[in-house]
């Protein structure tokens, strides 16, 4: 019985599994299923307006699911290449520009300084006297890079 109505009845098991395939989406998937269950539900509603075949159908589920998977993917690589780059748990990363004053000489050009209650260590091309005013210019690790701010004369 079940399986005559199925037959007689092609968009209830498109229009079901595209159900299924987003509720499935909602538990957490990231996106995998959400393609698959828009194209489940396209393909029942278009049978339904139009029948087809079987093979048609499953032909018609393919393309759409690739297709907007493809364009899904494409518009997400837009998205990414447009975004700013975060810095979110990258505190060294948020420094860079900040100006600073050598509480110590640099030796080796190696030193640390004191950014709010944290040691940084820093690392400039010479050695500097307690007191310069640096600027961050880059991050290697956890080593602060500087140069000194007053310009050569």
């Amino acid at each position: 019985m079940m399986l005559s109505e199925l037959v007689a009845h092609p968009h209830w098991f498109w229009l079901t599994l595209g159900g299924l395939l987003l509720a499935a989406e909602m538990l957490g998937t990231s996106g995998y299923l959400l393609w698959s269950g828009l194209a489940a539900l396209l393909v029942g509603l278009t049978e339904w307006l139009w029948p087809l075949s079987w093979a048609s159908q499953g032909l018609l589920f393919a393309v759409l699911t690739l297709s907007s998977a493809l364009v899904w993917y494409r518009w997400m690589r837009h998205q990414d290449a447009a975004q700013q780059p975060n810095t979110l748990n990258q505190r060294g990363s948020e420094l860079i520009g900040r100006q600073l004053t050598l509480d110590t000489p640099l030796k080796s050009g190696i030193g640390h300084v004191q950014i709010g209650e944290s040691s940084w260590r820093v690392q400039a091309t010479d050695d500097l006297p307690a007191g310069t005013r640096v600027t961050v210019i880059a991050v290697k690790g956890i080593t602060l890079l500087i140069q000194s701010s007053l310009s050569p004369e």
